[in-house]
């Protein structure tokens, strides 16, 4: 993805290298801390006991940030501002309304959130209650070694991802989403939870579309093989688990694939009605 010249967004919140971001949690190492992150991101199982351990509480630290973590931050800061650009111009158009952009909280191993305690056992995530979007950028790195999910675009299409989902919140889909499953079996609300999140993809295919000019050779293959990569089953083949759709809340490889390319071939919004499409 060619980003340079590119402008960084203002709404960018850095918690990394401070408040202890990068000690050990719950007796786990870092690297420990990213896999159980990635466990209840990608599974939807709360980990916070897992992440809670029985330490005495870390002590408030600063430490300066490392060559890999300033230019992840640069490069999230750049993803940001391209999908401010796209929002703010198809907003309008599509919905009627203006756009108005999520910060983006970059922390390091755990952090909090209203939605929250230890909001990273969650992985990368979207809060609506502060309509904040979550990384660790450390997150970049165990998707290129642990899931062979590599390259710039697959990290852009991570965060692509979360900021769709403030687009879902902006228009009053999450909310709905979030109270019928409230009222819901858990196999119906899983099953929501998937329509959610495929349409987020299909908004992020949306967003690729038209950021089409800054993409290089690939960079859609990346984007797919990530789908590919953090599908349900797919995830619990890997797990050594037989896949059940009735536990899915994120959708088949296939299907994430399929959502994320219907958004970018269209480049319109209204090609991502997974909750009226009668299959996914």
């Amino acid at each position: 993805m060619r980003l340079r010249g590119v402008r960084s967004s203002r709404n960018v919140e850095d918690r990394r290298g401070r408040g202890g971001g990068g000690a050990a949690v719950g007796g786990l190492g870092i690297g420990g801390v990213l896999i159980v992150l990635a466990i209840g991101y990608f599974t939807g199982i709360d980990v916070t006991p897992l992440l809670g351990g029985g330490g005495a509480p870390q002590q408030q630290q600063t430490r300066e940030l490392t060559q890999s973590e300033v230019q992840a931050g640069e490069f999230s800061g750049q993803v940001l501002a391209t999908t401010e650009q796209v929002w703010t111009e198809i907003f309008p158009d599509a919905f009627g309304e203006p756009y108005e952009p999520p910060v983006l909280v970059l922390f390091s191993g755990v952090t909090q959130s209203p939605c929250g305690g230890a909001s990273g056992a969650t992985g990368p995530f979207y809060c609506p209650v502060d309509e904040k979007a979550y990384l660790d950028t450390e997150f970049f790195a165990f998707m290129r070694s642990e899931l062979g999910a590599g390259g710039d675009f697959a990290q852009a299409y991570v965060i692509a991802h979360e900021v769709a989902h403030h687009v879902q919140n902006e228009l009053g889909i999450l909310p709905q989403v979030n109270a019928a499953r409230q009222r819901s079996s858990e196999r119906e609300a899983n099953a929501l939870t998937v329509r959610l999140e495929l349409q987020a993809d299909c908004l992020s295919g949306v967003w690729a579309q038209s950021v089409s000019g800054l993409l290089e050779p690939g960079d859609i293959d990346e984007a797919l093989n990530a789908a590919q990569r953090i599908g349900d089953d797919y995830l619990a083949r890997r797990a050594g688990r037989v896949p059940n759709p009735h536990s899915y809340t994120h959708g088949t490889s296939e299907q994430r694939q399929t959502w994320f390319s219907n958004g970018y071939q269209s480049g319109d919004p209204a090609a991502c009605d997974t909750f009226g499409a009668e299959s996914l």
